[in-house]
């Protein structure tokens, strides 16, 4: 128990990362026998958790300050980051591979948006959640 106290925030969004990793670089020949395409797979994970970690480190600076408006804001402004670089990441790679586009891929990569999310946000909650407590 006093392992899980010291774990970084962070911890839940960095094992995401590296478990989907794992599984796209061990599941290639199942990947591509079901139209995946690995690479997009892998590059979009990565893209995804970059994005994450700049909006949680807006999240955090804002969780951090007194002013309830400070929180509001900072939130808004991450998820705008975070929407702005995969819609960017996204186009990039329509216009760039437009006709050997994988669809498949890219919509794992949509799927992977909200879990990404869904995890930071549970991350940020159980933090606000603590800091009310505290």
């Amino acid at each position: 128990m006093a392992m899980r106290r010291n774990r970084s925030p962070l911890f839940p969004i960095i094992l995401f990362f590296i478990l989907l990793n794992v599984l796209f670089l061990t599941g290639k020949n199942f990947l591509e026998r079901s139209g995946f395409d690995q690479s997009v797979l892998i590059i979009g994970n990565l893209v995804l958790f970059g994005a994450t970690l700049v909006s949680f480190v807006f999240s955090k600076q804002g969780l951090r300050s007194e002013n309830p408006q400070a929180f509001v804001r900072s939130v808004y402004l991450s998820i705008m980051i975070k929407l702005f670089i995969c819609v960017i990441a996204a186009l990039v790679y329509i216009f760039l591979f437009r006709k050997n586009l994988n669809r498949p891929a890219l919509f794992i990569c949509m799927g992977l948006y909200l879990v990404y999310t869904f995890i930071e946000v549970s991350v940020l909650t159980k933090m606000l959640k603590q800091k009310k407590n505290a």
